[in-house]
Parts: C-alpha cells; sequence; structure tokens
C-alpha cells in the first residue's frame, strides 16, 4: 500500500507501525513518529495500524547547538 513517509511516497506492506519500523529497520535507537499529525507513544505502536494514504514522519534526535 502506499503511504507518505517523511513527505515522500513510499509502497509498504506492514499493517500496524512497529511492523513498519521493522520493515524499515528502524529498530533499536530513539525514534518519534507521527501518523496523520498525531505523535504515537513508543508503547501503543504494537496496536496502530497503517493504513493506506497515511502521512507518516518518522524522527530522531539530533545534538547541536
Amino acid at each position: 500500500m502506499l503511504v507518505t513517509l517523511n513527505g515522500e511516497q513510499r509502497d509498504v506492506t506492514a499493517t500496524s507501525l512497529s511492523a513498519l519500523m521493522t520493515e524499515l529497520d528502524c529498530t533499536g535507537g530513539h525514534y518519534a513518529v507521527a501518523i496523520n499529525y498525531d505523535v504515537v507513544p513508543r508503547g501503543k505502536w504494537d496496536e496502530t495500524p497503517v493504513s493506506a494514504g497515511d502521512e507518516i514522519e518518522i524522527l530522531t534526535p539530533r545534538q547541536g547547538g
């Protein structure tokens, strides 16, 4: 199914947010994820569905100044 991932359309097979993160090899580390502009807490990733047309943003923290 097609989703918009960080501003670009992408074809994915995952049907849950946790499965999507695994599909994208975004395991471990620290990530913040929003689906359709709603931030999803990590504890809810297993139960959060991914649907065609969703707008998904995956962010990682950066240090700097």
